[in-house]
């Protein structure tokens, strides 16, 4: 790390001095919400055994689900090494409450890119072809309630935490609250639910304290502590959440079955873990924010603001720089240093999509890693970070790949 860099970043850092220690605030006070869930249901060693064939009374699923539903103020939950993806548990949810006739309204944009096959696909199985409605506004309260009011057929509004790859900042709780207050303004009756993906652990809360009905995300983000291999959770209102296991699993059976061949102690250690993983990548998130922000680039969150999610957004105007910056990630990953990512036609997304993940765990964006979609104006989205000083290391290789030897 050259001098001109090293100065960059320790003047950052100062800047981010009061930021970063609300952060710590905030990872002490998620750390003993998760150690009382673990002290309540006495965790044990038996919990880690693993388990085969139909799994009933499987302990460790059980009370796995148990501590999540603790965690996130939930009446019940699912945690399951057999949900895929985030975009996964969040399907299990819309099949699992949704029925023909019905009509799905979000309101905060377009949803994931790849949701959007999910819930529009022709000829996939998609809610489409189910006869399931979709509407959409994005942050118009004024808009959002007067659709509410008039299309009664409406059944579940949907918001996303995260920004996927959109230029907006990710969604707080203070604004989950306000669309919460304003949806039941309007009507009661509707299942109100929140993609949570990336912003596990980053406020005091999770979307279920603001009224969400159900939330959902990956087991490779936040929550998963950067040790858990694979999975999803799904977390809200017990009648929801025996729907949804429906669908997990079948209407029969729900969560009464579902073993595990392998141990189970990865899931609760990641759990354990994950207050003080997630506060290193909303540092690291910051610092990319803050570094390139001084350097005349525009960045979300805007520096010195701490994010709704662990994601860093930054326009680079150049297919090129992005390129290079995801490249440059990669080379100081841990994993697979020596790969060079290319931009390549990635099922579910519209555009090409380059990426840059040297993880312990494939595709884990809890830690370090970078992608783009390559199109205008060429936004970067860097996000986790398993320590923050790999961060740190991690800004200074950007730097010097787009703006050349500083």
């Amino acid at each position: 790390m050259n001098e001109k860099i090293r100065t960059l970043i320790a003047n950052a850092e100062k800047s981010l001095s009061r930021e970063f220690a609300l952060i710590d605030g905030n990872a002490l006070k998620r750390q003993k919400d998760v150690l009382d869930a673990f002290r309540n249901h006495n965790v044990g060693q038996r919990h880690f055994a693993p388990t085969n064939g139909y799994g009933y009374d499987d302990i460790a699923r059980d009370t796995l689900c148990a501590l999540y539903a603790d965690v996130f103020k939930a009446e019940s939950a699912i945690v399951s090494p057999l949900i895929v993806s985030g975009t996964h548990a969040l399907s299990l949810c819309l099949f699992g409450i949704l029925r023909p006739g019905d009509t799905l309204l979000a309101v905060t944009g377009a949803p994931y890119d790849t949701l959007q096959e999910v819930i529009s696909g022709k000829g996939n199985g998609s809610l489409a072809d189910f006869g399931v409605k979709y509407r959409e506004v994005k942050f118009d309260f004024e808009q959002m309630r007067a659709i509410l009011r008039q299309d009664k057929s409406i059944k579940m509004v949907f918001m996303g935490r995260s920004r996927g790859y959109e230029w907006r900042d990710a969604l707080k709780l203070a604004d989950i609250a306000e669309l919460v207050r304003n949806i039941r303004a309007e009507r009661d009756d509707v299942v109100i639910m929140c993609d949570n993906c990336y912003g596990e652990f980053v406020e005091e809360d999770e979307p279920i304290s603001c009224g969400v009905d159900i939330t959902a995300g990956s087991l490779i983000k936040n929550i998963g502590g950067g040790l858990a291999p694979s999975g999803g959770y799904i977390c809200g209102k017990k009648a929801y959440i025996e729907q949804i296991a429906g669908r997990l699993t079948a209407p029969s059976i729900g969560m009464e079955v579902g073993s595990y061949a392998a141990s189970y102690r990865n899931f609760y250690q990641g759990l354990f873990l994950a207050p003080h993983v997630t506060a290193g990548a909303l540092k690291a998130a910051m610092l990319f924010s803050k570094v390139f922000s001084d350097l005349g680039y525009e960045t979300s969150p805007q520096p010195n603001v701490i994010p709704g999610d662990i994601i860093c957004a930054i326009k680079l105007h150049s297919a090129e720089k992005v390129i290079e910056f995801v490249r440059a990630i990669q080379r100081v990953s841990p994993i697979d240093s020596n790969v060079t990512p290319f931009p390549w036609d990635m099922p579910g997304y519209a555009d090409q999509v380059i990426m840059a993940a040297g993880t312990f765990v494939a595709g884990a964006s809890i830690e370090l890693s970078a992608d783009s979609p390559i199109r205008p104006p060429y936004i970067v989205y860097v996000q986790g970070a398993f320590t923050y000083e790999h961060a740190k290391i991690a800004v200074a290789e950007c730097l010097e790949g787009i703006e050349g030897k500083m």
